[in-house]
């Protein structure tokens, strides 16, 4: 799986996208994000308010509960702001 951060999440994760491979009980979203959490304590500061990030899995808008596997993208982007 290819994991890609965008913005101010990608300046506290310290780089723009990884590849991971899941373990087998990761399934959704919320299970990756629960995952990384505990993978390292730079993704309870980008997840804290997780209901803000925005989600897309393989480059289509998704919600928390979206099965994923190892061949999707999954990219984090922040919340948009306009002017």
């Amino acid at each position: 799986m290819i994991i890609k951060y965008f913005s101010w999440i990608k300046e506290h994760v310290g780089k723009s996208e990884e590849e991971i491979i899941l373990p087998n009980h990761i399934n959704n979203v919320d299970q990756l994000i629960n995952y990384l959490n505990k993978l390292d304590k730079k993704y309870n500061i980008i997840f804290e308010k997780k209901e803000l990030i925005k989600i897309a899995v393989n480059k289509t808008y998704s919600s928390f509960d979206k099965n994923i596997n190892n061949s999707d993208e999954i990219a984090f982007f922040p919340p948009v702001t306009g002017g």
